[in-house]
């Protein structure tokens, strides 16, 4: 699938069309991608700031799929484990940027060469209008050879 195609695909997935989530770019070679999440009335939580859920959800799959077509047909690769900070409160638009640098795709066919499984942590921040810092967040990506 090509990255542009799946970028208009995510904006018109429910779960993201309907939690303000607007995917506003996915580089064509997988190695860079910028979500944004715009506060709607239906996305605050309790104390009228960003839900906790949204920020999580704005963040959620994109690892798992830059390190996926990065590696092509021969790998598996799947999300196995996350974590968030909340840092402080979320108003007005957030955004997360995504990068996956070839310095870990080599590190990642390294491990994986011999067909063993690797487990390997990429770190994102969600931040503010002003560059703060809103949340921190930690995503597992589970990646092992295919058996020929």
């Amino acid at each position: 699938m090509k990255a542009s195609t799946l970028r208009h695909a995510l904006n018109l997935w429910p779960p993201f069309l309907f939690s303000g989530i607007r995917v506003v770019r996915i580089d064509d070679d997988w190695r860079h991608a910028r979500v944004e999440l715009r506060m709607r009335p239906w996305n605050r939580n309790y104390v009228g700031t960003h839900f906790g859920g949204s920020l999580f959800a704005m963040t959620d799959p994109f690892w798992m799929i830059m390190v996926k077509e990065s590696m092509g047909r021969d790998y598996i690769v799947w999300d196995k484990a996350a974590e968030i900070e909340f840092v402080k409160p979320g108003r007005g638009t957030v955004a997360a940027e995504f990068h996956l640098d070839e310095a870990r795709l080599d590190e990642i066919r390294q491990a994986t060469a011999n067909g063993d499984k690797y487990l390997r942590w990429f770190d994102t921040e969600v931040v503010d209008a002003s560059g703060d810092v809103v949340a921190r967040l930690r995503k597992q990506v589970y990646v092992r050879r295919k058996k020929k």
